[in-house]
């Protein structure tokens, strides 16, 4: 018997249908008529499997998780899981899991990169180039081998920036809620802050995590890289302590609403590197995550337990009845 597959994710129903497609016949593949609310609700009552939306358009609130009594299980295409309600999906005995990994490489390499491009002023230098200058003394470079860098998080893509920052001679230390033991010093986070001439947040998103980072407390000159979620960082103190120049530079993959509306002042900043939510973004981290979709749906609809559930359910997926009974 067909599992039925409700996809969230923003492609065409065809190419969502061809991604899937490996599960053969053990899956019935279908899309929202619309993407919005009211049409993902309408979906909802016979969806049996949701791979989740990873732009979080769509996502599964309380409401949401009401409206689906035979809901089983929902994958995250993606490491973040910002909208959905764990504890509502939770307490329906719905397994939630995400693709946790998949995309460290990606968001290391871009932070690093980041980090570089700002140390050694590359954009200004391009700029200045292009318009016809030359300004080999002026430009006030600095290398970033010998920094001290601070990392705020430290799952996979922490673990994986703190790597390649060591690697360059840079002196790491990190931060997160429950200390590891690795070769790099833990610091509280205001010790951090305020020690840190790179600070790279690639923390997870949540109520503890929103605001965390005042970019006022950083050392004057530092730099600030921002792979984690635009929430993360105190966007108003972002803004001034780049206007007033207490900030040397800031690299921001993500923002507080995306993407970036017309007339926010980052837009104008000089001081600032931007881009598109694109850090995790590669053919690489791409394969890895729709391996790691389909490895899960396969386990799901065989009865094997799915890897990397994040809110406490048991992680073997059982059918449901029309009532919510499995």
């Amino acid at each position: 018997m067909t599992w039925r597959v409700l996809a969230l994710p923003p492609l065409p129903e065809e190419a969502l249908r061809h991604l899937l497609g490996p599960l053969g016949g053990r899956v019935d593949v279908s899309v929202p008529a619309a993407r919005d609310r009211a049409a993902l609700l309408a979906a909802l009552p016979e969806a049996e499997i949701v791979v989740g939306d990873w732009s979080g358009a769509l996502v599964l609130d309380a409401e949401a998780v009401a409206a689906a009594p035979r809901l089983a299980f929902v994958q995250q295409p993606s490491v973040g899981v910002d909208g959905h309600d764990l504890d509502a999906l939770a307490a329906a005995g719905v397994p939630l899991a995400n693709t946790a990994g998949v995309s460290a490489v990606a968001v290391a390499e871009w932070c690093f990169a980041a980090a570089l491009a700002l140390s050694r002023r590359l954009l200004d230098a391009d700029a200045a180039v292009r318009a016809g200058g030359w300004p080999q003394l002026d430009l006030g470079p600095r290398e970033l081998s010998g920094s001290r860098v601070g990392i705020v998080g430290y799952g996979p893509i922490g673990e994986a920036c703190a790597r390649m920052f060591a690697g360059h001679g840079c002196e790491v230390s990190y931060w997160t809620r429950r200390p590891r033991e690795v070769p790099y010093t833990y610091r509280e986070l205001p010790e951090l802050v305020a020690a840190s001439d790179v600070l790279v947040a690639v923390v997870a998103l949540s109520e503890e995590t929103w605001g965390l980072i005042d970019p006022s407390r950083m050392p004057a000159g530092s730099l600030l890289v921002n792979a984690a979620r635009g929430g993360v960082v105190d966007q108003a103190a972002l803004v001034s302590a780049l206007e007033s120049g207490h900030l040397g530079g800031a690299a921001l993959d993500v923002f507080d609403t995306e993407p970036l509306p017309p007339g926010d002042p980052l837009r104008d900043s000089p001081r600032v590197l931007l881009s598109p939510h694109v850090a995790g973004v590669t053919s690489q981290s791409t394969g890895r995550l729709l391996r790691r979709v389909l490895d899960n749906l396969e386990a799901a609809v065989e009865g094997r337990p799915v890897a990397d559930v994040l809110n406490g359910v048991e992680p073997v997926v059982r059918r449901r009845l029309a009532d919510g009974r499995a």
